[in-house]
């Protein structure tokens, strides 16, 4: 039987993943490991039947990835790892080449809304849309995940691409990363995770959730609509920003902490629809005005 040796599973793992089957990936990983052998070694030191080795060392040859010798019986011998990979990475190219230019193409345009789930494809798909952008990228990030893209916004301005970054908490970005600290509060980031946004080029819209009790999820989309709200949304935050380093102090005189003050006023009405304030009490005025404090507690039949 065959002995495991430390990383042999990763090696038949990456095998199979070159094109191999198990027992191809075990049948070159034996050969490289004792040499030359005939079939019957092989089956004896894997543990299977010959006739399964014969056919899995018959593939093999096949695809140049074995020497057979002449006469009984047949010794087999792996080609070099070296030889194999540089065989199998041309034919790769090469159908690469042929699949791009032969393949029909495609409207590339996802006006549909596509979704994403787990941190792994979501962070990998991340990566890929900032290396595809060609001209801007608007980036509306909780400091977990701009460190965690730090690298790919790094090379951003590098391509050539104008790279806008907005954050809630500390992050320290390279340079030409134009860099504006959120004005919202970064103390509450709920169960549903940090919510952040990207726009590549005014085309691309994603918006995803990561953190919290549930897993990490993103949506895209090149829906106009999507793309004009978070377009939208981002420069607000940079306007407001802006405005903020040069009025700061009496702005939040006026209007209160982050803007609390306006957002209340709409978002905390106590009896009736939303009014601006006052407009509740002057039209409870005029509704009472004529009327005797008798008539006030009157209740109606």
């Amino acid at each position: 039987m065959m002995k495991r040796g430390a990383g042999m599973e990763d090696v038949h793992l990456h095998l199979k993943n070159l094109g191999f089957t198990d027992l191809e990936a075990k049948c070159l990983h034996v050969l490289a490991e004792s040499g030359t052998q005939t079939g019957y070694e092989i089956a004896k030191h894997l543990g299977v039947s010959r006739s399964n080795v014969y056919s899995a060392l018959q593939k093999l040859a096949e695809k140049g990835a074995v020497l057979t010798s002449h006469g009984e019986p047949t010794h087999y011998q792996s080609v070099p790892i070296e030889e194999i990979g540089e065989r199998i990475e041309a034919e790769l190219q090469a159908s690469i080449r042929y699949v791009k230019a032969h393949m029909p193409k495609q409207d590339a345009h996802r006006s549909e809304y596509f979704s994403l789930e787990g941190d792994a494809k979501v962070i990998e798909r991340i990566r890929t849309e900032l290396k595809k952008a060609k001209e801007e990228a608007l980036c509306d990030l909780w400091s977990e995940e701009a460190q965690l893209l730090k690298e790919e916004l790094r090379l951003v301005p590098t391509q050539g691409v104008r790279l806008l970054v907005s954050t809630i908490g500390e992050v320290e970005l390279p340079n030409g990363v134009h860099l504006f600290p959120h004005g919202r509060e970064d103390g509450v980031q709920g169960r549903n995770g940090r919510k952040f946004t990207l726009l590549i080029d005014r085309k691309l819209a994603i918006i995803g959730t990561r953190g919290g009790d549930e897993p990490t999820l993103v949506m895209l989309t090149e829906h106009p609509a999507m793309v004009e709200l978070l377009l939208n949304n981002f420069f607000r935050d940079v306007v407001i920003h802006e405005l903020l380093q040069d009025m700061g102090t009496k702005l939040e005189d006026k209007y209160g902490k982050n803007f609390k003050k306006i957002i209340q006023k709409y978002t905390e009405a106590k009896e009736k629809d939303i009014m601006p304030a006052g407009v509740g009490k002057s039209l409870e005025g005029k509704f009472n005005e004529g009327k005797s404090p008798e008539g006030k507690r009157k209740k109606k039949k």
